[in-house]
Parts: C-alpha cells; structure tokens; sequence
C-alpha cells in the first residue's frame, strides 16, 4: 500500500473512530450525553436521530465507494457540533477540559482534508459542477 493510500485510511479510520465512539453514550442514554441535548433543547430525539446519522457516516468513511458522502455528512456534523459549542454549551462542556470540542475538531480536520484529497469525487456530487 503506498504512502497516499496510507493517509488516506489512517484519516477515515480516526474520523470514524471518533464518531463511533460516543455512540454508546448516545444510544444507552448516559446522563451526560442526555444533559448535553437538554441543553441543545433536542432531547431526545436530536441524540438519537444524531446518533443514527453518525453511525452512517462512520460506515461511509470506511467504504472506499462511499467516502465522498462520508466526508460531506462529516463535515456537515462537525459544523453543527463545533456551532453548538461556540453557541449554546461552551467549549468546556461539564468541565471535560474542552475533550468533546476537542475530538469535533479533530473529526472536522480529517474530513476537511479527506475532501480536499477526494475534491473531484466531493465536487462531483453538485450537479453541473465540474473541476477546472
């Protein structure tokens, strides 16, 4: 495997690490998760619906044909959560020391890069768009 190839994985593979890793506070109700969406008001459907929608992205990222809708769905839920922190809950979220803010950046990075490394496969899912 060459060192493009390399990259390329060990980014999907940590984007979607992160997402599948707060599933299970997601699904299982645990207080804090629970606490974060009582104050985004969207309790509990927002961490359920957020949770299924992670979980799909997570299984895009990792499916060479589908990494391009991984990486706008990534970027689209990173945008909402980083939004959510500067906005609503804080960047010390329940005095995590930033952790949660923290891993949403480090999602949005390595989808940010992955679209620009797959920028002609993400740029094709716009009708009429074309690389120049």
């Amino acid at each position: 495997m060459d060192r493009d190839k390399i990259i390329d994985w060990g980014l999907r593979i940590v984007a979607a690490a992160i997402l599948l890793q707060t599933l299970p506070y997601k699904f299982t109700g645990h207080p804090s998760s629970v606490a974060l969406f009582t104050e985004l008001g969207v309790e509990p459907f927002g961490r359920i619906g957020l949770g299924v929608v992670e979980l799909i992205t997570a299984i895009l990222l990792l499916v060479p044909g589908t990494v391009r809708y991984g990486i706008v769905l990534g970027i689209g839920l990173m945008v909402g959560a980083l939004a959510s922190h500067v906005f609503v809950i804080g960047i010390n979220f329940m005095n995590d020391g930033g952790a949660l803010f923290m891993l949403a950046v480090a999602t949005m990075a390595c989808c940010l890069v992955l679209a620009y490394r797959h920028r002609s496969e993400v740029l094709g899912l716009v009708p009429g768009l074309k690389m120049a």
